[in-house]
C-alpha cells in the first residue's frame, strides 16, 4: 500500500475531501472527509476511516455493515488538500445496498446487495420482515431452516424440473446468507477462502 506522509497533506482547514475509487474497476465509489487523526488511523488499519461531520467522530466505513474499503493506494492532488484513495470494497458501499453512492448496482455483485438488505432488515428491526422474524428465533431455528431448504433442493435435483430446482437453490442460498449474518461472517470472507484455494491449486499445476 502506497501512502502520503501526513506532513505532505494540507490539514489547515481541519477536514479535507477524500474521493474513493475502486482499485480494480476505477469506478468512483463515494466521497467522504478526513482529518489528520482519521488519516493516520486509516493508514494503521489499511481501511478507510473518515471523519463524520454528522456524528462528529471518526467513522470507519463498514463498521456496521462490515462492507469495508481496503486501501491499496493513496494519491494527493496538486494543491495537497484532496485525496484520492484507491480501495478494494468488501461489499456494497452505499447504505441503500448499491455499489456506489450514486445508486449504481453491478448485477454481478447482487449477492453483496442482498447481504446488505438482510443486514438492514435485521439492524432496523423491521417487524413485518421474514428475515427479522427468523433472525429473532436464533441460530438453531436459522440452521434448521437452512437444513430444510438443503433437503428440498436435493430432492428437486433428482427430478428434471429446472424451475423448481432453481427456486430451491435460491432459497438455500438466501437462508445461508442469513446464517452467515448471524455468525458475524460476510460472504466476502467465504469468497476469499475460495480464491485462496484456487490460487494454491494454480501454483500446484
Amino acid at each position: 500500500m502506497k501512502c502520503i506522509q501526513k506532513k505532505e497533506i494540507n490539514f489547515q482547514k481541519g477536514l479535507i475531501p477524500v474521493i474513493v475509487q475502486d482499485s480494480k474497476t476505477s469506478k468512483v465509489l463515494m466521497l467522504g472527509y478526513m482529518n489528520q487523526e482519521s488519516y493516520i488511523k486509516s493508514i494503521e488499519e489499511k481501511k478507510v476511516i473518515f471523519y463524520s461531520r454528522s456524528k462528529k467522530r471518526l467513522w470507519k466505513k463498514g463498521e456496521i455493515s462490515h462492507n469495508y474499503l481496503l486501501i491499496k493506494d493513496i494519491l494527493i492532488d496538486c494543491d495537497q488538500d484532496t485525496l484520492l484513495i484507491k480501495a478494494n470494497p468488501t461489499g456494497p458501499i452505499c447504505h441503500n445496498g448499491s455499489d456506489t453512492c450514486w445508486k449504481e448496482i453491478n448485477k454481478m455483485n447482487f449477492l453483496f446487495h442482498l447481504e446488505n438488505i438482510i443486514s438492514n432488515r435485521i439492524n432496523k428491526k423491521y417487524k413485518n420482515s421474514y428475515i427479522f422474524q427468523l433472525f429473532k428465533k436464533g441460530i438453531n431455528k436459522i440452521s434448521q431452516k437452512l437444513g430444510e431448504e438443503a433437503v428440498e433442493m436435493i430432492i428437486e435435483s433428482k427430478d428434471n424440473d429446472k424451475h423448481f430446482f432453481l427456486n430451491e437453490s435460491a432459497d438455500l442460498l438466501f437462508h445461508y446468507l442469513i446464517l452467515l449474518h448471524k455468525k458475524g461472517i460476510s460472504i466476502q470472507e467465504i469468497i476469499n477462502i475460495l480464491e485462496e484455494r484456487h490460487l494454491k491449486n494454480e501454483k500446484k499445476n
